[in-house]
């Protein structure tokens, strides 16, 4: 497995947490899970379209099998991600809506709002988010409407 994270200034205390638990769940477990973080690299203001276009196109041209994009609201990040072809970006909040994004949606960039949600969640998200599968069936067609 591949995992490619990114945020903005506003995302960027999330992201060091989720790349930890990244690092203590992921790799510690399978040696062979690769992971890219793309920056930011600091709380100083930056252009959130460059790392969310950067997330987008590791997920669909590279061989990343999942991005994260963090972002103050995580609207402005969905956005961008989802000008790309093949991404199915999804803002999420809670675990539920994590776990909908991925069953229905098969979304493969989970969307995360910096200031909205505290590190506790961000984490719980992710884990959702990489273990949960798409369950194909009805929502295949939709998710062909989509793409």
């Amino acid at each position: 497995m591949k995992i490619v994270i990114g945020c903005d200034h506003a995302g960027y205390e999330i992201k060091q947490s989720v790349k930890k638990a990244i690092l203590l769940t992921f790799l510690s477990q399978d040696p062979d899970t690769k992971f890219l973080d793309v920056g930011c690299d600091s709380t100083d203001s930056v252009h959130y379209p460059e790392y969310g276009k950067t997330v987008a196109v590791e997920v669909a041209f590279n061989d990343a099998d999942y991005g994260i994009l963090i972002c103050g609201t995580g609207i402005g990040m969905s956005m961008v991600a989802n000008k790309v072809k093949g991404i199915r970006a999804a803002l999420c909040h809670d675990v539920y809506t994590t776990m909908m994004a991925r069953q229905h949606n098969n979304a493969n960039i989970l969307t995360l709002p910096g200031r909205q949600i505290d590190v506790d969640e961000a984490k719980n998200c992710f884990k959702i988010f990489v273990n949960t599968s798409f369950d194909g069936g009805r929502h295949q067609k939709r998710v062909e409407k989509i793409d």
